[in-house]
């Protein structure tokens, strides 16, 4: 059979969503300056669906700096890979400083927060160890064990007695020279919870393994200095491999892997995703340093983040919406019914309120449940806010119809 004829046979949840839905419910476009304001479809709407957590990416004197190096350096330099040509002092001095920021001995620069955890992945376990992950993980944690050649266990999400059955079982599967490496979230990106990272620490004095933790979500916003979701937690030690990515927080391009000196080395020379692959350019390199500079100079901005996070969910809570209990900022509202429901609340959200907010269905979630999921920033106002509830009182007719009380259980049971 041709390969193009299959393509066209073949199911994706996401196919009917990415044709007729373009531009729209997928591949919207989100037009101007990023900010919590921009253009949709020629009007102006607050924006709950970008991952801009500390309001970097609208800083005008960041603004300014890009602008500066960009010119300074184009987006050109430097050429070939790091092994070979694309190295410099300003990677090298990012990378003391991202060390730093996460209290790890080292760190590794990556070009992107998704191939970056996968190649990590794949580096650091061979086919004669076991690799444990939650089975909320992100797609890119799911891509990574795909491509790693270890043994799989997947225990229930957060669940620390389907955890320890899992290490129980990796350790009778072990071999004389098998290890084990557990992979989570330190904060889960759809749900808005927190990895059981003190308990799973817990058991390693029963169960020997090494811990790689993704805090896509948590770094730059988790913690009392930013540094991220184990220090929130108090079990920062306890992470023996921390992951960050620029693409949240840092509203940039790029990730970071911080752990010890002896296993940066070894990526360096195994990574696959960094070895063959040109260098991160100057300008996000330097820009990168900036915003970390920012972010360490300004706790202020967590604050703003943490007291809009909290006047957006009481205010929903208030009206009658079924909010998880998330842990960080990311605030996901639950109501039950189907895709078509999904569409109509973002679609009257959209153009009757002038409020750009995302949601899912199933298979992201359970079927008859419609997750709508706001991302607050630190750049939101008030009125930004109030603008929000006042369009969620409006569709609560609709969006809240026939939701029963079993439904925060099924999410959270």
């Amino acid at each position: 059979m041709d390969l193009f004829d299959k393509l066209q046979c073949r199911p994706s949840p996401l196919g009917e969503f990415t044709s007729e839905g373009y531009g729209y419910y997928t591949f919207p476009k989100l037009e101007g300056p990023l900010g919590p304001t921009m253009q949709f479809n020629d009007k102006e709407v607050i924006v709950w669906s970008i991952n801009d957590y500390l309001g970097v990416g609208s800083n005008e004197e960041v603004r300014k700096y890009d602008a500066k190096i960009a010119q300074d350096y184009s987006l050109s330099s430097p050429m070939g890979a790091r092994l070979m040509t694309g190295n410099s002092t300003e990677h090298e001095k990012l990378e003391e400083e991202l060390a730093d920021f996460v209290h790890k001995p080292d760190a590794l620069l990556l070009n992107y927060g998704y191939q970056g955890i996968m190649s990590v992945i794949h580096a650091l376990v061979d086919r004669n160890d076991i690799l444990i992950y939650d089975e909320l993980s992100h797609a890119c944690i799911v891509d990574g064990k795909q491509l790693a050649m270890a043994e799989k266990f997947v225990f229930k999400h957060n669940d620390i007695k389907s955890f320890e059955k899992q290490l129980k079982r990796a350790h009778r599967n072990a071999k004389p020279n098998s290890s084990v490496l557990v992979v989570t979230e330190g904060a889960f990106g759809m749900t808005g919870d927190l990895g059981i990272l003190e308990e799973m620490i817990a058991l390693k004095e029963k169960y020997p393994f090494r811990l790689l933790v993704d805090d896509a979500h948590g770094v730059g916003t988790m913690g009392k200095d930013g540094s991220g979701t184990g220090t929130h937690l108090g079990c920062h030690d306890g992470i023996d491999i921390y992951f960050g990515t620029f693409a949240k927080a840092f509203a940039l391009i790029g990730a970071f892997v911080a752990t010890e000196k002896r296993v940066v080395e070894f990526l360096k020379a195994n990574a696959r995703s960094q070895i063959f692959a040109k260098s991160v350019p100057m300008p996000i390199v330097k820009s990168a340093r900036k915003r970390l500079e920012l972010i360490r100079k300004h706790p202020e901005w967590r604050e703003q983040l943490w007291k809009n996070t909290n006047m957006l969910r009481s205010g929903l809570r208030e009206i009658g919406y079924n909010v998880l209990p998330a842990e960080c900022p990311v605030t996901p509202v639950l109501t039950k019914g189907s895709t078509d429901l999904c569409q109509l609340i973002m679609r009257k959200l959209r153009e009757e309120h002038g409020v750009f907010v995302s949601g899912v269905t199933y298979p992201v979630v359970p079927k008859g449940t419609v997750l709508i999921r706001l991302i607050p920033t630190a750049a939101h106002t008030e009125e930004h806010i109030r603008q929000t509830l006042d369009g969620f009182e409006a569709i609560k007719d609709v969006a809240l119809r026939d939701v029963g009380a079993e439904l925060q259980k099924k999410m959270t049971a």
